[in-house]
């Protein structure tokens, strides 16, 4: 499964089960892990955030060369 594949898995289920998306909004690695079986790394600090009509958030991803093996790839996210 790719990163985007499971991003948009996350976002549907989120948009139609309110409980996985309270548990999404303050353990989101456990929230991860039990409705998908994902592992997200201990290294890995994940933050998730809620959009509405009149608040929006830009993530900037890190920059190429300030990853360990010097290549932008979406998977290095997970």
């Amino acid at each position: 499964m790719s990163v985007e594949s499971l991003k948009i898995q996350i976002i549907k289920k989120a948009w139609e089960d309110d409980s996985f998306k309270q548990n999404l909004l303050i353990k989101p690695k456990k929230a991860i892990k039990e409705a998908f079986g994902v592992d997200i790394p201990d290294g890995i600090e994940l933050k998730v955030v809620e959009e509405s009509p009149s608040l929006y958030y830009l993530t900037l991803p890190p920059k190429p060369e300030d990853v360990a093996d010097g290549e932008s790839s979406p998977n290095i996210v997970w």
